[in-house]
């Protein structure tokens, strides 16, 4: 499995980063736990959870908590990165990140997750009705506890990211350390609306590189939709530019005898990106372990970035 220390941190982690999402509703204590297995088995050592996850399924807890159990059953602690969020809307905490819900929400995690510190803590969403030297500040204040040992952001636009560390810098206070964005091979319509999720843009890949800021992509595979018949691509990236992207994306699958989902994973390991991808059954976790292993050359990680519609 590759590996990469997520800048500014001493955090070694595997590019695949598995998305625990649907741990504890969608999938019983059988499918987590053998997900699980299945990927420390394959080198893999990077968990990523929320404290609403997941609501939709469930109550809201669920994931966090299974994952504790497996982290107790297994005395996998001290062999992985634990990473969760916080700030969306949880059973009974609306969304937001106001220092007393940033506090409550941590320790409610630490508690289901059966650990005495989280390595990388999220802000899942950009709450803007808080000053960021409060949210920091309390964040901070966790890291110097010792329940946190590394910060970061989601859902946040590359403007936010650079107001957050120049408020950092003026009050010495931890700082982000990397930032959980929406990032798939398809770029999404200029008028594309994902509520409060953002998706990678051009802005954020600049202010990444200029910045020497770790980027982890969530939502890579888009459920499926690439490959799947009874998926359809989300209407936010049905265009022109992804009808010509998915061509080449599909030709060079055939060229180098992969899936399309695999080359979209060795894409985006290839150019530094550590990945978020779920799984729900064994063939589908092999399958994601094999394209995280895939290695594509230089000239073919040029081709899957150029391609696409011509830009007017």
């Amino acid at each position: 499995m590759k590996t990469t220390i997520i800048k500014n941190t001493d955090l070694n982690v595997s590019m695949f980063c598995l998305g625990g999402q649907s741990f504890g509703s969608r999938d019983d204590k059988t499918v987590s736990y053998a997900m699980l297995d299945q990927f420390v088995d394959g080198g893999g050592n990077f968990l990523d959870t929320a404290n609403n996850y997941a609501i939709w399924n469930g109550e809201g807890g669920e994931s966090e908590t299974m994952l504790g159990n497996w982290i107790s059953d297994r005395g996998s602690r001290d062999k992985i990165t634990l990473a969760s969020k916080m700030g969306g809307t949880a059973k009974d905490a609306p969304m937001s990140s106001k220092p007393e819900h940033i506090r409550r929400e941590c320790e409610r995690s630490l508690k289901r997750l059966q650990t005495d510190h989280l390595d990388l803590y999220y802000f899942h969403c950009d709450d803007r009705s808080v000053p960021l030297a409060d949210q920091l500040g309390t964040m901070h204040e966790l890291v110097q506890e010792g329940k946190v040992r590394y910060i970061g952001a989601s859902n946040f636009k590359a403007w936010r990211l650079a107001e957050a560390a120049a408020v950092s810098v003026a009050n010495n206070i931890t700082a982000f350390s990397c930032v959980q964005q929406r990032y798939t091979y398809l770029r999404p319509r200029v008028d594309a609306d994902f509520g409060f999720q953002k998706s990678c843009n051009d802005d954020l890949l600049e202010y990444c590189k200029e910045r020497d800021f770790q980027l982890v992509a969530y939502s890579p595979l888009l459920g499926g939709a690439y490959i799947r018949e009874d998926r359809k691509i989300q209407g936010q990236y049905r265009h022109p530019d992804s009808d010509a992207r998915k061509e080449t994306l599909f030709e060079i699958a055939l060229e180098v005898g992969a899936t399309p989902n695999q080359v979209i994973l060795a894409w985006l390991t290839g150019r530094g990106v550590v990945t978020i991808s779920g799984a729900s059954k064994a063939e589908q976790l092999s399958e994601s372990l094999i394209g995280f292993d895939l290695t594509l050359s230089e000239d073919i990680l040029d081709r899957l970035d150029a391609a696409g519609a011509p830009r007017e």
